[in-house]
């Protein structure tokens, strides 16, 4: 715990404590939900001091790290916005079965041309490609995308400005994950965005450093772990999660399609932030257990090897979950639509308002310097 106390927020009635950190994870058209959160933190005055992100997640931290605060929002709407410009909002169907298919409608649309500031398809396919030229490793060609973060994103103010920004990413030849840091040595730039979001065989590997990176979400779709093995000091993150965990058994290949994609992208994501949780859990039953040992044990060794490695800050998880409408398919992480857009957003911004009518269960954790994860969203 750290030694001054946290200073409870005028809009919110939360405690804030030394650090509050925003984790964004991967999951396509769905981190238009991110947008949401953010805004509605930001409307809060929540401050941020750490975003972290894999592949949409990452696109979305860079915009919010690499613009002053009076900028931001309106830098992710320009994103949003211009990623869904091609399939503008329509209303001509309702109800579950119009609403779906509209929706698939409007995925069949992103797979055939795109999404503009993103990607757009190849005019030859990756098969016919000459092998080993980058035409011949994905369907599309991210060049829009690096158009899009050169406009929207100050990378001198990401790299030397007060937040801290991380990113996740997965170098191909080895295997190896690694997560990008401004606090640690490395000059981020576009390609460290876009490796993160290079999710195969869609999109096309990314050079950095003499290797080629693929999305981080291949093997993490969370940064947590990253922010906590960096913690120093007490500390409030909000996860922002794309895929929940549990759902309803499928009924039809649509509900296949979209659970198995839930189950791929979240089941590591939640056991991240279980594993994460119990340790700092039993780390402080240990310390506790430590306090009351008689005074003259207090100097051997192994006593003083159990306080280091217990000697850990608090940890307050709020878990932000979106959790999908029933006309939404296994398309829903590339479906990019101006209606399903706003429909993301207003998620976002319910799953804050929800949490902080129910902040006092997370304020009294901060106040008591507890490590525990909080899930206040309805199921």
């Amino acid at each position: 715990m750290a030694d001054s106390a946290p200073i409870r927020h005028a809009a919110t009635g939360l405690p804030l404590p030394d650090h509050v950190a925003l984790v964004l994870q991967g999951g396509g058209a769905l981190g238009a939900f991110q947008l949401g959160v953010f805004e509605a933190l930001d409307e809060a005055r929540i401050p941020i001091d750490w975003v972290a992100g894999i592949s949409i997640g990452a696109i979305n931290a860079a915009i919010i790290a690499g613009n002053p605060c009076g900028r931001r929002l309106e830098r992710l709407h320009a994103f949003w916005n211009k990623a869904s410009v091609a399939i503008p909002a329509s209303s001509i169907f309702g109800g579950v079965y119009g609403r779906a298919a509209l929706h698939q409608a409007a995925a069949s649309m992103v797979a055939m041309f795109g999404v503009p500031g993103l990607f757009r398809p190849r005019w030859l396919s990756p098969f016919l490609a000459p092998p080993g030229a980058p035409a011949a490793l994905s369907f599309y060609d991210s060049a829009p995308l690096a158009e899009t973060l050169a406009e929207l994103v100050d990378w001198d103010l990401l790299n030397d400005g007060p937040m801290r920004f991380s990113v996740g990413a997965v170098e191909i030849a080895s295997g190896n994950f690694r997560y990008f840091d401004n606090r640690l040595g490395d000059r981020i730039d576009a390609r460290h965005v876009m490796a993160s979001g290079a999710l195969p065989p869609g999109l096309p590997p990314i050079a950095i450093e003499g290797g080629l990176w693929w999305d981080g979400g291949l093997v993490s779709n969370t940064p947590l772990s990253h922010i906590v093995d960096h913690q120093a000091g007490d500390m409030l993150v909000f996860q922002v999660d794309l895929f929940p965990s549990t759902d309803s058994v499928p009924q039809t290949m649509w509900d296949v399609l979209a659970r198995e994609k839930e189950i791929r992208f979240s089941s590591r994501t939640r056991q991240i932030s279980d594993a994460l949780i119990r340790s700092r859990q039993e780390h402080q039953l240990v310390a506790r257990l430590l306090d009351k040992l008689p005074a003259e044990l207090a100097g051997d060794p192994d006593v003083k090897a159990l306080r280091a490695i217990t000697a850990e800050s608090s940890l307050s998880l709020v878990q932000l979950i979106y959790r999908a409408n029933g006309w939404e398919g296994g398309s829903s992480d590339f479906e990019f639509s101006q209606r399903t857009l706003r429909d993301h957003v207003a998620a976002g911004r319910a799953s804050i308002a929800e949490t902080m009518s129910r902040a006092g269960l997370i304020a009294r954790n901060i106040y008591d310097g507890s490590t525990a994860a909080f899930d206040l969203t309805p199921r």
